[in-house]
């Protein structure tokens, strides 16, 4: 088992009560800049558990992305919003960037809700317990990831246009159509591998050029 913890005071406690057990080890840093993958056994993949700092929640989830095919699965508890994001779907109002972006890698689960009440003291927002699966296989071809992310930011940047407006510097109307995507829908009601079509298509323009 490995422990990751950014304060030192509590490295040093965490070490005086737990360091001696076997097959224990205490790392202490930023969870930001952990190599995930090398802490993986061999022929094994990690499951991570967390309350993860709400601040940091995002850029971390994404980190551990990275390292999705050394992972079995992952369960946190984050701010309810945040869970509730994660696992939107399509045609949902909160459904957008941070749906798809997680969805690419892994399923999304809602566990269960953790009021504020359960806190001392009391935050002012809910928790919830989320379980994020990775997908063995990627749950749709994309052939550039950086165009992928940067279409997804594109259209969720004015989420109330239709892909005609917000998408228009990346794809034309026709080629929309071409792939049976109605220029006048808008962005939340793509799924993610229709996202990916759009982001292929772009590739491969630009590699035409």
């Amino acid at each position: 088992m490995d422990i990751i913890e950014l304060d030192r005071d509590l490295v040093t406690l965490l070490d005086a009560q737990f360091g001696h057990l076997t097959g224990m080890t205490i790392h202490s840093g930023d969870a930001l800049n952990i190599n995930y993958s090398e802490l993986a056994q061999s022929g094994e993949k990690l499951r991570i558990v967390g309350n993860l700092p709400y601040n940091v929640s995002t850029p971390l989830l994404f980190h551990l992305m990275e390292h999705a095919s050394n992972i079995h699965d992952m369960h946190f508890m984050l701010q309810n919003e945040v869970v509730n994001r994660l696992c939107a779907l399509p045609g949902s109002k909160i459904y957008g960037k941070l749906s798809i972006m997680m969805q690419y890698y892994c399923r999304a689960e809602k566990l269960f809700k953790v009021g504020a009440e359960n806190f001392s003291p009391q935050p002012n927002v809910s928790s919830a317990i989320v379980r994020l699966a990775p997908y063995n296989h990627p749950h749709a071809q994309v052939d550039n990831f950086t165009i992928f992310k940067k279409l997804i930011t594109q259209a969720f940047s004015q989420r109330r246009k239709t892909l005609r407006n917000s998408i228009r510097l990346f794809l034309s109307e026709d080629e929309l159509r071409s792939l049976d995507v109605d220029p006048e829908a808008r962005p939340e009601t793509l799924t993610v591998r229709e996202f990916a079509q759009l982001s292929n298509l772009c590739n491969a323009n630009r590699t035409k050029s």
